[in-house]
């Protein structure tokens, strides 16, 4: 048998109480005095457009290096797995320890979902115009679609502008991170 227990009244609390049926471990509902869906259970139907769904982070301190124009992963990823196909994933990236030999170049960095670059971020970054050695710390954001419910791995890529200079990202046991964040459509 279940019981309700309203608690409240013109001068109360404002809240109605729900117990369970009687089993070895007792449970109360407590609903809140708003308007609006109230969720029951761990799904992500129902959150209004615009809501966090779920958030991944992915962090690297790892040196990484590259002398050449084909770009080479910076070690920086993370995945997700969209509940919805409708849903846009927000990513939040913030590149570390970037450095250019004394050499004459500059890094590109590039944002990518799988194998596809969606977002060229950074294009002469630590460019001096001299053989001088300079260092930097970029970061983007960018709101993507993927239009899909399959696990979907972003991660950055570090390009030297000269195709024989080195440049490198996380320097310094410099930490970079990437935030990826389901927001419901």
């Amino acid at each position: 048998m279940s019981l309700l227990a309203v608690q409240g009244g013109a001068t109360g609390t404002g809240t109605v109480t729900l117990l369970a049926p009687v089993t070895n471990t007792n449970r109360t509902l407590t609903l809140p005095d708003a308007t609006g869906t109230v969720l029951t259970n761990a799904t992500t139907t129902g959150f209004p457009a615009g809501s966090v769904l779920q958030v991944v982070t992915g962090t690297t301190s790892t040196l990484v290096s590259n002398n050449t124009n084909v770009p080479v992963d910076t070690g920086l990823t993370a995945t997700i797995t969209p509940t919805s196909a409708s849903s846009k994933i927000l990513i939040l990236v913030s590149q570390n320890g970037i450095e250019k030999s004394t050499t004459n170049t500059y890094a590109l960095l590039r944002l990518m979902r799988n194998a596809t670059q969606i977002q060229a971020f950074e294009g002469q970054l630590c460019y001096t115009g001299t053989t001088a050695t300079n260092s930097a710390a970029s970061s983007t954001n960018y709101l993507d679609s993927p239009a899909t419910t399959s696990a979907t791995t972003y991660k950055t890529q570090i390009t030297s502008g000269n195709n024989t200079a080195t440049v490198a990202a996380q320097t310094s046991s410099s930490i970079s991170t990437i935030t990826l964040m389901e927001i419901a459509a």
